[in-house]
């Protein structure tokens, strides 16, 4: 099972994490969990979802305004962006285990609205212990990682998604496919061209199981 990267804080959820527990009781502890500062503002923990010994978990990199609110993960634009890529690429949404890198929501206000930001690598080492419990309940025959922020989370911070999107490697027993986060094809400038792209990585990483 993966080990969490050296960090240059000390702040973690290991001490809030129940280890050895079940599903149940580990979304129960996570929504307690005080090891970042990101809790603060946030509305809430939004845990991962899906069936438990599902073969396929796929990880974001946080929730969003949406998922913050409703408590629950992908359910916001991107989440529907990845419904219908799931389904295209021939894959059931209700069999994959979805979850994110950090299970808070990092924002800055901008009038009403709440504009994503990105977690700092302190933020991502910090969540880990959660997403190191669910990949031990789950145990995911393949993990694939959406987006850059989550497969660094996974892979360390030296991994290149751009040099390997699509693709599968074997990492400290676990074998995780990368591709980009559904946000970055709602925001690209030729939208079909990278829905297209996001779909046929879905495809070839469904080959895999």
């Amino acid at each position: 099972m993966p080990s969490a990267r050296p960090s240059n804080t000390t702040a973690s959820a290991a001490q809030f994490v129940p280890e050895g527990k079940g599903w149940a009781a580990l979304r129960s502890a996570a929504a307690g969990c005080r090891g970042c500062e990101l809790y603060r503002d946030a509305h809430q923990t939004v845990f991962g979802e899906g069936p438990v010994k599902a073969r396929l978990m796929m990880v974001g990199e946080q929730p969003g305004d949406h998922e913050d609110v409703e408590g629950h993960v992908f359910v916001g634009p991107a989440g529907r962006l990845l419904d219908k890529a799931l389904d295209a690429a021939g894959i059931s949404r209700p069999e994959v285990y979805l979850t994110n890198a950090v299970k808070h929501f990092k924002f800055t206000e901008r009038g009403k609205r709440r504009i994503h930001q990105q977690p700092r690598r302190s933020e991502v080492v910090a969540c880990f212990p959660w997403l190191r419990e669910e990949l031990r309940v789950v145990k995911p025959e393949l993990v694939v990682c959406l987006g850059a922020v989550a497969a660094k989370a996974l892979l360390g911070p030296s991994f290149k998604l751009t040099e390997h999107r699509g693709e599968v490697v074997e990492h400290d027993g676990l074998r995780v496919g990368v591709t980009v986060h559904p946000s970055s094809v709602l925001r690209a400038e030729d939208y079909t061209t990278a829905y297209d792209a996001f779909v046929a990585d879905l495809k070839a990483l469904k080959k895999v199981l």
